[in-house]
C-alpha cells in the first residue's frame, strides 16, 4: 500500500497531547496505569490505522484503557485529528514500531491485544515481518498477561492461513476460529468493525478471525 506523505503530520503529532512522544517511550513499561490515573485493564491495537476501531472501542468501553499504536505519522495524524474532534481520556497514542513493543509494555502489563487487517506482506522472505508470526507471537506473549487474549481479523485468506499455522511453533492456543466472521452471530456480537471491515465486507468478501492466548509454558517460562 502506497502512503501518502501528510505534510506536517509529524510536527503534529509531536505535539499533540493524545500521542505519548518517543522520549518518554522509553519510561512507559510497568507505568501505563499510573498515567491513565487509574488501575483498569490495558488494551492495545497495533496498527491501528486511523483508530476508527479503538475509538470506537474506548468510546464504548469507559472502564478500559486503550493504547493505539501506529507506525507512520501520514496515518496516525488522522487518529490525532478524530481525538482533537471528540477527546477520550482512556485512549492514548504511540508512533512506533510494533518491534519494539516489549519496550514500552512491562511484562504481563496488557490484558489484551487487537490486530486488525495488518499488513500481509506477501513475499516468504519477509515473513517474519507480518504481526501475527512467531517472531511477534513470541513479544507479544512477554507484555500479555495470563489470561490475556490476542484477537486478529483480516480479510486476507492467505495471511490468515499462515497466522494459524504460527500458533503451534510459537507456543500459542487458538479459542475461537471463523472464516467468517459476519455470518457468525455469536461472534459478531459487539464487534466493532475498522474501515477496511466496512470496505471489504461491503463487497461480499468474508472476514476471518481468531481469538487465541499463549500456552501455559510459555507463562511458565517466563
Amino acid at each position: 500500500m502506497r502512503l501518502r506523505n501528510v505534510t506536517g503530520s509529524r510536527e503534529v503529532i509531536a505535539e499533540s497531547p493524545y500521542v505519548v512522544q518517543e522520549e518518554l517511550a522509553p519510561r512507559c513499561p510497568g507505568r501505563w496505569r499510573e498515567m491513565f490515573g487509574n488501575g483498569n485493564s490495558i488494551h492495545i491495537e497495533i496498527g491501528m490505522g486511523k483508530g476508527k476501531f479503538i475509538h470506537t472501542m474506548a468510546k464504548e468501553h469507559t472502564d478500559i484503557n486503550y493504547v493505539g499504536i501506529e507506525k507512520y505519522s501520514s496515518v496516525l495524524i488522522r487518529a490525532v485529528r478524530k481525538m482533537e474532534a471528540e477527546a477520550l481520556p482512556n485512549l492514548k497514542f504511540l508512533r512506533m514500531d510494533a518491534e519494539d513493543i516489549a519496550k514500552v509494555f512491562g511484562a504481563g502489563e496488557v490484558d489484551r491485544i487487537y490486530l486488525n487487517f495488518s499488513d500481509p506482506w506477501p513475499k516468504d522472505r519477509h515473513a517474519r515481518r507480518r504481526l501475527p508470526s512467531r517472531e511477534f507471537l513470541a513479544r507479544y506473549g512477554v507484555i500479555l498477561k495470563q489470561g490475556g487474549r490476542l484477537e486478529f481479523k483480516t480479510d486476507n485468506r492467505a495471511l490468515f492461513d499462515f497466522a494459524l499455522d504460527e500458533l503451534g511453533p510459537a507456543g500459542w492456543e487458538a479459542e475461537e476460529v471463523t472464516y467468517d466472521l459476519h455470518g457468525d452471530p455469536r461472534l459478531m456480537e459487539g464487534n466493532v468493525m475498522t474501515e477496511y471491515e466496512e470496505k471489504f465486507s461491503s463487497r461480499g468478501a468474508p472476514i476471518c478471525k481468531y481469538i487465541i492466548h499463549p500456552g501455559s509454558e510459555m507463562y511458565e517460562n517466563r
